[in-house]
């Protein structure tokens, strides 16, 4: 190698330079996922984020897991838990029966979402007679019950239930006006539909910050089924890149690490400094990324 080469800095940082991260967890199904969920926690933990969600299944169908997992991170970690909550299928006072309960429990930060029709996609969403109507309601209603901390969600490529993206930028000023303190985005591969995303949020004098929503590609067939599910476009590109690697583990594992590589260093280059990882529930891959950021354990805990 080339004195130059020795000599040139390497696009990845070598510390921590103001990067902040949180984590996203879905609670435990069986034995075997709990282990695989807190291999996980314990694999993530060192890096000290800012938070790590739980998510919430559709008309509360999670409600008992999710609060164990809760339950379990505030008891045995000392990391800093959002639970996720929704509205559908539920009266306003089974749901601010939750948010108690949360609040007993500790919990400090909720992420505040409408949630999907109890049927899936294709169903037609309805709020309940007796319940909160979407999630700005649902963000004022918890702010009646407690000054605490919410997130809600932001949609780039908009809800697939808006009819347009200005229509999502209506609801989430509506999230804001309720009390919301900060936004995170569904997943994107396309880094300029989250800029133009932001150059219309901020066209309307929106200043919360809109935290990229980054989901590492642990399984190219389950996540185009997603997107689909979530109206989340997949760039032909990105096909490309998984194309032929069904049954080759090891090389695909080279490949999501590379992409999502890619993604976050081109959001760190454009200004980008906080991002909320979709773990689904997998730690390797978020780790590397992590450690690609300059996020290192002694580091993470020094700069906590």
């Amino acid at each position: 190698m080339d004195k130059a080469a020795q000599e040139r800095p390497s696009r990845f940082p070598r510390q921590r330079t103001g990067i902040r991260v949180s984590f996203e967890f879905f609670p435990p199904k069986t034995e075997e996922m709990e282990k695989t969920l807190w291999d996980s926690i314990e694999r993530l933990h060192p890096l000290h984020p800012s938070f790590v969600s739980v998510t919430y299944g559709a008309g509360g169908s999670t409600r008992e897991r999710t609060h164990s997992t809760v339950n379990r991170l505030l008891a045995e970690t000392d990391l800093v838990p959002a639970a996720h909550l929704t509205c559908v299928a539920a009266t306003r006072e089974d749901v601010d029966d939750v948010i108690r309960a949360y609040v007993a429990a500790g919990v400090r930060h909720i992420v505040a979402l409408r949630g999907d029709a109890v049927g899936g996609p294709g169903e037609r969403y309805a709020p309940h007679p007796g319940g909160y109507r979407n999630a700005a309601d649902l963000t004022a209603g918890i702010k009646r019950i407690a000054p605490i901390e919410v997130s809600v969600a932001a949609y780039p490529e908009k809800h697939p239930d808006s009819p347009s993206v200005d229509a999502d930028i209506d609801m989430l000023e509506a999230k804001i006006d309720a009390g919301a303190n900060r936004a995170i985005t569904q997943f994107f591969f396309d880094n300029d539909l989250y800029f133009r995303y932001l150059d219309r949020v901020h066209a309307r004098g929106i200043s919360l910050p809109i935290v990229p929503g980054i989901l590492p590609v642990q399984n190219f067939n389950q996540t185009r089924a997603f997107a689909l599910r979530c109206g989340a476009s997949i760039p032909p590109w990105l096909a490309d890149r998984f194309a032929g690697l069904d049954d080759d583990v090891a090389t695909r594992k080279l490949i999501a690490a590379a992409v999502a590589a890619e993604q976050v260093f081109d959001l760190v280059d454009r200004g980008v400094r906080d991002f909320h990882f979709y773990t689904m529930n997998r730690a390797d891959l978020v780790y590397a990324i992590c450690h690609l950021l300059g996020l290192r354990p002694d580091e993470a805990r020094a700069a906590a």
